[in-house]
C-alpha cells in the first residue's frame, strides 16, 4: 500500500492484516493442492481486514468493537488454520512459527483497539503464545 486514501488504512494494524493476506497468498502458492483448510484459511485471513475496515468505520465505540473482535476471532481461526495445516503437513514448523508470530502481533493490535475504544475494564493482559 503506496497511498492512503481512507481512514482505515492509517492503521498499523490494518496495514500488518494486509501484509498478512499478502502472506498467506504466497504460502498458498506454494501449496501444490487445493483443500478445505486452505479455503478456509483465506476465508478468515480476508476476514481479518475486512473486520478492522468496517469497524474503523462505525460510529459507536461499542459498533467498532463488535467489528474489531470478529477480526480478533478471525485472526485465532488463522492461527487454527496454520495448526492444522501443520498437523497435515502442507507446511514447516519455520512457516507455522512466522505465521503465528505475525497473528499475534496482530492480535495485540487488535486487543489496542477493543480497549481504545470500550468502557469495558480489562484487568490483564490477554496472552498468546505460539
Amino acid at each position: 500500500m503506496s497511498e492512503i486514501y481512507l481512514d482505515h488504512e492509517k492503521l498499523k494494524v490494518y496495514q500488518k492484516s494486509i501484509e498478512f493476506i499478502s502472506w498467506v497468498h504466497d504460502l498458498f502458492s506454494a501449496i501444490k493442492s487445493r483443500n478445505s483448510i486452505i479455503d478456509q484459511f483465506e476465508r478468515a485471513s480476508d476476514s481479518i481486514a475486512l473486520n478492522i475496515a468496517e469497524g474503523n468505520g462505525k460510529y459507536s465505540g461499542k459498533d467498532r468493537c463488535r467489528y474489531f473482535d470478529i477480526a480478533k476471532g478471525s485472526s485465532l481461526e488463522s492461527a487454527a488454520c496454520l495448526d492444522v495445516m501443520y498437523t497435515k503437513e502442507l507446511i514447516s514448523k519455520e512457516t507455522l512459527v512466522e505465521g503465528k508470530t505475525q497473528l499475534k502481533e496482530i492480535i495485540s493490535m487488535i486487543m489496542g483497539l477493543i480497549k481504545s475504544n470500550s468502557d469495558r475494564v480489562y484487568d490483564q493482559e490477554e496472552n498468546y503464545e505460539s
